[in-house]
């Protein structure tokens, strides 16, 4: 079983693919982009960590989840209403979580940080919101979609610079 981080999908919302310079026609070719590349990485047994700003209508959530492998948590982002943190299809919400993965402590929210708890011992920020625009800093990783191959990502692939994520 691997655990894979992501954020930012913005299922439906046409806006994102404007604003951000999405390399997709339209929002069908989008979602249908993120959801098979998605799954070419996740097995259903698999657990994703979704730092939120999951999709532009809320009432579509609880279908785009149904058809995402993995046992998905979502930390909610600026563009997840009430409607998106009850869909059905998560097995926890909530706004910030703190685990610890293969050893290494992660401090887990939408937003990025400019300090976080356990950073001077090594903990790691990883974050969405940003879209790759912000400039790294150490210890920190956007996990959103648009600077990671629009897919889902591991510990193991953050952590490697040789390696390209998807």
């Amino acid at each position: 079983m691997a655990v894979f981080f992501t954020a930012d999908t913005h299922f439906g919302d046409h806006r994102t693919i404007n604003i951000q310079r999405r390399p997709f026609a339209d929002t069908a070719a989008m979602d249908a982009g993120l959801i098979a590349r998605w799954n070419a990485r996740v097995a259903p047994d698999d657990t994703v960590w979704h730092l939120g700003d999951v999709a532009r209508r809320a009432g579509d959530v609880a279908a785009l989840l149904a058809q995402l492998n993995g046992t998905k948590h979502l930390l909610a982002g600026n563009n997840d209403p009430d409607a998106t943190r009850a869909a059905a299809g998560w097995a926890s919400v909530g706004d910030y979580a703190e685990l610890t993965l293969d050893g290494q402590s992660l401090v887990l929210c939408h937003y990025p940080f400019r300090s976080w708890n356990g950073q001077h011992r090594g903990a790691l920020n990883l974050h969405g919101h940003s879209h790759g625009r912000l400039k790294p800093m150490p210890r920190q990783f956007d996990v959103g979609v648009d600077p990671r191959g629009f897919a889902p990502v591991t510990l193991a692939e953050l952590l490697s610079p040789a390696k390209e994520t998807p």
